[in-house]
């Protein structure tokens, strides 16, 4: 059942697996995505396509500075006619929510987001409100131009169940892309999973089999980025100045458990950790300007824990 959701996304979406993987696993296990890339390639398509595979509501908020919490979380207005205030929502209250370019926003605006995210509810004026149920939000950052941004802190990126980068499409899924949009001709997505379905799979996401061994592994993937010398890596420690919080194991376990899901399989491989150990971890790894200097990434750091760590 999972898999006609993926198909329903890739009638329109070319390429692009591991942002569409990720999306689903994601929703499925009530985590955010943060996602960088170049403009136009189809970051705002994909999520889109997934709502109206599932049938939620999706809204989309161009984040800019002159943007106000209130924008997004929703105001308390004067209704003249009844002299009294009254509630209007923002459009943080849908499903699934794009969060267009969230780094061109001010930290008060991104905290008033985040909280949204970690809280699942919105306090407007003295009331709280719950938000839908599920409820996602997929954030963009443009790598490219950096003037007049605010850069998310660390602490606000571990919010983040992963975060994805997304490059152009290869040759020949871009000539796809061309004569797809140049004549109209991009499928019809229809609605493949109902309410109660998707409540029924997220229920069926926990019987996923996570063997003892494969937990220790997790654990010691996320214990090497704060301490490499943990597994043998004595040279990294001058580079990484914070590893993964104990936030990042709980995501690694859940995005595991999807991944092998998603596979069509009931239980949990070291392939399955590996292949989630980059977008869960890869914004959690604070690497210093040392670093910088000799041209090492987080996603290297990543890298070279695995090749260390024996898988079970």
């Amino acid at each position: 059942m999972i898999c006609s959701v993926k198909e329903e996304v890739k009638k329109v979406v070319v390429g692009h697996e591991e942002l569409i993987d990720s999306m689903i696993i994601a929703l499925f296990t009530g985590g955010h995505i943060l996602v960088e890339g170049v403009p136009g390639v189809a970051k705002t398509t994909a999520v889109n396509t997934l709502a109206k595979s599932l049938g939620f509501d999706f809204k989309r908020v161009q984040f800019t500075p002159d943007l106000l919490p209130g924008d997004i979380l929703g105001n308390e207005i004067l209704d003249l006619r009844k002299n009294e205030f009254k509630i209007k929502h923002g459009p943080v209250f849908t499903h699934l929510l794009l969060a267009d370019e969230i780094n061109r926003a001010g930290p008060k605006v991104q905290s008033a987001l985040l909280e949204a995210m970690a809280e699942r509810q919105v306090t407007i004026g003295e009331e709280s409100f719950a938000l839908p149920e599920p409820f996602m939000v997929l954030a963009t950052a443009n790598p490219v131009e950096q003037e007049g941004t605010y850069e998310l802190p660390e602490a606000s990126l571990d919010r983040f169940m992963m975060k994805v980068r997304v490059g152009y499409n290869a040759f020949e899924e871009e000539l796809t892309i061309m004569e797809r949009a140049a004549d109209g001709r991009f499928g019809e997505v229809r609605r493949v999973l109902e309410p109660a379905a998707f409540a029924e799979q997220k229920e069926k996401l926990k019987s996923i089999h996570l063997d003892e061994e494969i937990k220790r592994y997790i654990l010691s993937i996320v214990t090497a980025t704060r301490d490499p010398e943990s597994c043998g890596l004595d040279h990294l420690k001058d580079f990484v100045d914070f590893g993964a919080s104990p936030r990042g194991s709980i995501d690694l376990y859940k995005a595991s458990r999807a991944h092998a899901w998603l596979s069509g399989r009931d239980y949990v491989t070291p392939s399955d950790v590996a292949a989630m150990a980059y977008p869960v971890l890869r914004h959690r790894i604070v690497l210093n300007y040392s670093a910088v200097t000799v041209s090492l990434t987080a996603d290297d750091v990543i890298r070279k824990i695995l090749e260390a760590i024996p898988a079970p």
